[in-house]
């Protein structure tokens, strides 16, 4: 009975109180590293909300909206989207869109990983060369622009000099960038020029990161050169793609300086793309309602792209 009693005393016995002050004492310090945390992360944060994630809600919402920036916006509904079936100058931006994502996305991606293998070898003035490479990439556009408008100029540009000199008849030079079959070539080769520095850099940290190992016992095994590109580099680079394909991707469905500084979206609509579509009707027509739509087609657009390219990274 003693024992039992004793036991009962224990069990109801009041908790220490010094490890109630110890237990609050830790809240208190996890709460007081918390505040700190948010108290770094808020201004960001706040700075993101205002000035992105308010405009972009506020761009959703006037899709369905009349405004021209000055009067009351007035309900739409779905005018706007029905709209845009009607629009021969956003359906010819849409396809050059596309039309330019397709061709620059894979030649800008092979093009960095041809620099990136080349420079990752020991080649005299290999430093110089990735710095060249990369410096159309930090440039200031409107003086690359400019000076790719006169490279490429149809009459005095040293690119048709150079045509000229190999024997091209002067009928048969490309117009380039007065030329609304050449104009698209034109912006897509200075997409390819301009890009293919940065990824470049990223591929070289891929390629410094893969095993030597490997590259060994390709070797041992008797591989040459393009067996163990196919077989070890391809394969170890594979996240390394995976993220420039995506990369690339969003920033050609957002393509617009230099479809602005080279071609303001001409010949006629040839190399009109979305996002000068969007701004043409935003800030020279003042379509503010029908530009939204415009750009939440384009957000689903890229949206759709960006998560097919997720699942088929997960299947592989």
């Amino acid at each position: 009975m003693s024992i039992s009693n004793t036991a009962t005393a224990i069990d109801h016995a009041p908790a220490d109180p010094r490890r109630k002050v110890k237990a609050l004492s830790k809240r208190r310090r996890k709460i007081q590293n918390a505040l700190v945390a948010y108290s770094f992360i808020a201004p960001n944060f706040i700075g993101f909300a205002v000035f992105t994630l308010g405009p972009i809600a506020f761009a959703f919402a006037l899709a369905f909206m009349h405004w021209d920036g000055s009067n009351a916006i007035t309900f739409a509904g779905l005018d706007n989207f029905w709209r845009l079936f009607e629009d021969k100058a956003f359906i010819a931006a849409f396809w050059n869109t596309i039309v330019y994502t397709v061709v620059s996305v894979p030649a800008t991606l092979l093009c960095a990983l041809g620099l990136a293998i080349l420079l990752n070898q020991k080649i005299f003035g290999r430093d110089f060369f990735r710095t060249a490479m990369f410096f159309p990439y930090v440039a200031s556009l409107v003086a690359v622009a400019v000076v790719w408008n006169m490279i490429f100029n149809p009459e005095m540009g040293p690119v048709n000099m150079i045509l000229y000199t190999l024997g091209l008849d002067p009928k048969d030079m490309p117009g380039w960038a007065a030329d609304r079959h050449w104009a698209m070539v034109t912006v897509v080769l200075f997409g390819i020029w301009k890009s293919m520095g940065y990824y470049m850099v990223i591929y070289l940290a891929g390629l410094q990161g893969i095993n030597s190992e490997l590259y060994e016992a390709a070797d041992l095994d008797g591989a040459n050169s393009w067996q163990k590109f196919i077989y070890v580099t391809v394969p170890q680079l594979a996240p390394t793609t995976f993220f420039v394909t995506v990369m690339l991707t969003i920033q050609s469905f957002k393509v617009f300086d230099q479809v602005y500084m080279i071609t303001q979206g001409g010949p006629g609509t040839s190399t009109l793309v979305l996002v000068y579509h969007i701004y043409n009707e935003a800030f020279i027509s003042w379509d503010l309602g029908y530009s939204s739509m415009i750009a939440l087609v384009l957000f689903f657009l890229v949206l759709a792209v960006t998560v097919i390219q997720f699942r088929r990274q997960r299947e592989d």
